[in-house]
């Protein structure tokens, strides 16, 4: 009897639109990257830290091509995928087995979170990975986005709506790990906080690093009303100098090959 399948939760068809128009936002102007940029050097740091040089590598989701180009200088040879096939990568799909590999060392970062089948998701991963490789996931995780979260409590009133999507936190990280068969599973996270002068501008940066919604069934647009009552439980917590410091939690999840 097979395994039912898992529930819809996010739209595959919403979620590339939002990195095709993330990629669009960075072409015009210098737009936010502070996440993608945050976890590339982590993966580096990671690296240098135990001492890893793969030989070949699988890089999903880092449109910036950073990653790719590090470990191109130590000799690795790369192969870039993205879930919305962004620039030169090969377009692909993390709910299903990769059509390439295998590879010893594959890093996912900020795609996860927004597939519907992560368990799945993960093994795929594993077994696209040589006997003795490693993989690298991380992504926006569970305690992100507090103010916002408040904002929008606030802006819909008596009738919350689903505006932010649900999120994994550490455990439930490491319990996925050990569900795909990983061997020396590590899970952890750490913050990134961040000041905005405005709702708005944390909105901005939230479209431009796409961040954004991507729930298959969305909630309602805000009306003008809501839009201010949100702006002004959100500016609320700001500092003294009027900035509100908001917070982003990035889950990292690694592994070997057993």
């Amino acid at each position: 009897m097979s395994a039912p399948a898992p529930p819809i939760i996010f739209s595959r068809k919403r979620s590339d639109a939002a990195r095709r128009r993330a990629l669009a936002l960075h072409r015009q102007s210098a737009s936010a990257r502070y996440i993608i940029d945050d976890m590339v050097e982590d993966v580096l740091n990671r690296l240098d830290f135990i001492r890893f040089e793969p030989k070949s590598a699988l890089i999903v989701g880092d449109w910036t091509g950073t990653l790719a180009e590090a470990l191109q200088t130590l000799g690795c040879a790369v192969t870039q995928a993205d879930p919305a096939g962004l620039k030169q990568a090969i377009p692909l799909d993390q709910e299903r087995p990769y059509p390439f590999g295998p590879f010893d060392f594959i890093a996912s970062l900020g795609t996860l979170d927004t597939v519907n089948d992560l368990p799945g998701a993960l093994i795929h991963i594993r077994n696209a990975l040589t006997p003795s490789g490693m993989a690298i996931a991380s992504f926006v995780a569970s305690g992100s986005l507090p103010r916002l979260r408040t904002a929008m409590l606030v802006a819909d009133g008596d009738r919350p709506a689903p505006r932010l999507h649900p999120m994994v936190d550490v455990r439930a990280g490491g319990q996925l790990l050990q569900r795909a068969g990983f061997a020396k599973q590590v899970a952890d996270g750490r913050g990134l906080d961040v000041r905005f002068g405005s709702l708005a501008s944390l909105i901005a940066d939230l479209r431009a690093q796409a961040l954004g919604n991507v729930l298959a069934d969305p909630a309602p647009p805000l009306t003008r009303d809501m839009l201010a009552r949100a702006e002004q439980a959100f500016l609320e917590a700001a500092d003294p100098d009027g900035r509100v410091t908001e917070r982003f939690e990035i889950l990292t999840l690694s592994g070997w090959r057993a």
